[in-house]
């Protein structure tokens, strides 16, 4: 469902296959996306840490809180030195309602229900972040320093990604 979501706001912003140079989001725009993108999984965690009584879960939610808090640390700084403005944009928006989209069906399950809702949907919203950082955001930004964030987070963002999938397959 997210995964789903996610493209449509990726999508709708332009960010598959971007052709045109004029369609690339500005390094502004990217900052935003990214920090959002990671403010949805620090939320997601929390409410993972404070929901499931799983303790693969809970250690995996923990683990997302502490990196995606870390990560968008480093971008506040990155953002605060170069003095940008991060700029909210449909995209950001679409990943925002989306997330509260997802949170309020998660909130209505409980105990295993809620465990594997939740790391599935943690294995498809990172594939789906992991490649819109790698097809789009990281060849559109511009500032070098902002690219090379956006590379140290892919590779973090990856590792998430594969340690969801080893935690899913407990659930399948």
């Amino acid at each position: 469902m997210i995964r789903t979501t996610v493209l449509a706001a990726l999508l709708a912003f332009g960010m598959a296959g971007v052709g045109a140079a004029a369609d690339a989001p500005t390094d502004p725009q990217i900052a935003h996306i990214a920090y959002t993108a990671g403010q949805i999984d620090v939320v997601a965690a929390e409410q993972a840490i404070k929901k499931s009584t799983n303790a693969d879960i809970i250690a995996f939610a923990t683990l997302m809180a502490a990196d995606h808090k870390a990560v968008n640390d480093q971008a506040l700084a990155l953002v605060t030195k170069l003095g940008v403005t991060p700029e909210d944009n449909p995209t950001s928006q679409a990943l925002s309602q989306a997330a509260a989209d997802k949170l309020a069906e998660l909130d209505k399950l409980d105990g295993a229900a809620f465990d594997k809702a939740y790391i599935a949907n943690e294995v498809a919203y990172h594939a789906t972040v992991n490649g819109a950082l790698s097809s789009v955001l990281i060849p559109s930004a511009q500032n070098a320093e902002l690219k090379e964030l956006l590379e140290t987070g892919l590779t973090l963002f990856t590792e998430h990604q594969h340690h969801a999938e080893m935690v899913a397959a407990k659930f399948k």
